[in-house]
C-alpha cells in the first residue's frame, strides 16, 4: 500500500523520505480531496501501524485473519489508484 501512495503522490510531482510524510501528504493530497475514499487512508495507517508491531517488537500478535484483510484492502487501494492513474 505504501508504494501505491508513493505512487499517486509522484503522479502530482510529491516525492517524500519518510514513510509518515507519505502517509500523511496521502491523506492531505488524497483522501481529504475525496479523489479516493476516506478509508484508504485509514488502511494505509492500519498496514503501517501492523508493519511496526510486526517488524519491531519481539512478539506480534498479528493473525492470519489480519493479514488476509490487509492484503485486501491493499487490493482495493490499487484498483482505486489504477482508475486514478489511468485517467
Amino acid at each position: 500500500m505504501f508504494y501505491v501512495a508513493e505512487a499517486l503522490l509522484l503522479s502530482k510531482g510529491l516525492t517524500f523520505s519518510k514513510h509518515s510524510a507519505v502517509i500523511s501528504a496521502f491523506g492531505k493530497e488524497f483522501a481529504k480531496t475525496g479523489l479516493v475514499p476516506q478509508q484508504c487512508h485509514r488502511y494505509l495507517v492500519d498496514a503501517q501501524e501492523a508493519r511496526n508491531i510486526s517488524d519491531y517488537q519481539t512478539v506480534s500478535h498479528i493473525t492470519e485473519e489480519a493479514t488476509l484483510q490487509h492484503i485486501s484492502r491493499a487490493e482495493e487501494l490499487l484498483a482505486v489508484a489504477e482508475h486514478i492513474l489511468k485517467a
